[in-house]
């Protein structure tokens, strides 16, 4: 969707909405795509859950952390552990070591999604491999109030892909990975499977990816979405 259109479906669906958190979120213009990308705010995002599909499996926890620019402020950070009903599969508990009785204990996923709207609000989305964040987000914005996620994104992986398809050098799907992309720009190692240490790498991954494009003239937003 182009930056004109996902704006105005913006204001339109501010204007429809009934007062919700959601209604809060949608407030803010979302940041134009010809800006320079170090003048625009990010908030960087992953979560864990117990699979692949947003429909029938759900959200264990989430994390994230906001940028300034090419700058991580890691005094935003943030990690939830979302209540889910019923028992934690066992392979999900193994992966993600989150246990049932932490995850009877987490917080409403009601509770969770206004803090990271309200961080969210007026800033572009990163996650690596966006599609399972926006699709689990999305669904649970619809399922609490009405409407799924608008919000401009930077996907990593797509970054990725995109820069080794122009080079036209060759790669496995395994090498789009997260971690194998963070370990190809010599970037920390963090652990794996746990959302806040995830939305880190991906935060670091995203400006180890700008500063290896930018030639000092600067890049605009659009370059990444």
């Amino acid at each position: 969707m182009s930056g004109f259109l996902l704006e105005r479906r913006r204001r339109w669906r501010h204007k429809r909405l009934d007062d919700c958190p959601l209604r809060d979120y949608l407030a803010a213009p979302f940041p134009r795509p010809g800006l320079d990308y170090r003048e625009v705010e990010y908030v960087a995002v992953d979560l864990e859950t117990t699979g692949l599909d947003s429909r029938r499996d759900q959200i264990l926890s989430i994390g994230w952390v906001r940028l300034d620019g090419d700058r991580i402020r890691l005094e935003t950070a943030r990690h939830r552990v979302v209540h889910v009903d019923g028992d934690i599969p066992a392979e999900s508990a193994v992966i993600h070591q989150i246990m049932d009785d932490e995850a009877a204990g987490g917080l409403p996923l009601a509770d969770v999604l206004p803090e990271l709207l309200q961080d969210l609000s007026g800033r572009v989305l990163i996650a690596h491999h966006a599609r399972i964040e926006l699709g689990f987000i999305g669904a649970a914005c619809k399922r609490l109030w009405g409407k799924r996620l608008l919000v401009r994104t930077v996907d990593t992986q797509t970054v990725a892909r995109r820069l080794l398809d122009r080079r036209q050098i060759p790669y496995r799907g395994s090498d789009l990975r997260l971690h194998s992309l963070c370990e190809r720009y010599n970037l920390p190692r963090h652990g794996a499977h746990n959302a806040l240490s995830d939305a880190l790498a991906a935060a670091e991954l995203f400006l180890a990816q700008a500063a290896h494009r930018d030639s000092g003239h600067g890049m605009v937003l659009a370059d990444f979405l």
